[in-house]
């Protein structure tokens, strides 16, 4: 019997037994409270291209050039959301720019370009695009999530370039940040810049990018999955 790899929805995925059984689901939604396995399963990280490439949106200024402390801006959905605007929405401090949507004018990329921190908290599901737009214009993310696997996690360490903030820490979540010393969030600044590449995406695909990165996570699990008749 062959093994499939699938690249499906955790209940679409789980509708078919035998399937399921001898299958590698690669999902966007790796969430263990929804039967994620990190063991078989692959996480894939969430893109969103408004133009369909990656121009435009790689690159930003240094940390010396990065005004705010914090952003966020999205919608108020799900478990995390209203928590965070509750505690931080419409904040009169100018290091602290967490709104449900922007004012007119503004502009949600240079407003990460111009953060040191970027949040990325879960909505209806526990991925968000907001990951890899965060990495790819060099503002260190901040998960707010449970339950989740970040993308190619077996071979990267996501502490060393990302912040990781439980839900219930959300009212204490500037005095988390600005606590950070210096050094440090230069270097999650730098190791950030350097594991970007790992989730560009191009065509023709290069080597290190996205959809390698995905391949090597297929095949790690290959490694790991036996084949069941039942």
């Amino acid at each position: 019997m062959n093994m499939v790899v699938m690249f499906q929805g955790p209940n679409v995925s789980m509708a078919v037994p035998n399937l399921h059984n001898n299958s590698i689901r690669a999902l966007c939604n790796a969430n263990t409270s929804e039967f994620f396995n990190p063991v078989r399963d692959v996480s894939i990280p969430e893109i969103y291209l408004p133009a369909g490439t990656t121009e435009g949106m790689l690159g930003g200024p240094p940390p010396s050039h990065r005004s705010i402390l914090v952003f966020f801006s999205g919608g108020v959905y799900g478990p995390v959301r209203p928590a965070l605007i509750q505690h931080w929405g419409g904040n009169q401090d100018p290091d602290v720019r967490i709104n449900s949507y922007l004012p007119e004018g503004e502009s949600y990329y240079e407003l990460m370009r111009k953060s040191k921190y970027c949040i990325c908290p879960s909505g209806y599901e526990i991925a968000s695009p907001r990951m890899v737009e965060a990495l790819y214009m060099g503002c260190v993310p901040v998960l707010i999530k449970k339950s989740y696997v970040p993308p190619f996690s077996d071979v990267l360490n996501w502490k060393a370039f990302s912040v990781v903030v439980s839900p219930e820490d959300i009212p204490e979540l500037k005095k988390i940040l600005a606590g950070i010393p210096e050094r440090e969030y230069m270097e999650m600044h730098r190791r950030g810049q350097q594991v970007r590449r790992h989730f560009e995406i191009g065509s023709p695909a290069k080597r290190y990018d996205a959809f390698h990165m995905i391949l090597h996570s297929v095949w790690m699990r290959r490694l790991n999955i036996r084949v069941r008749e039942n």
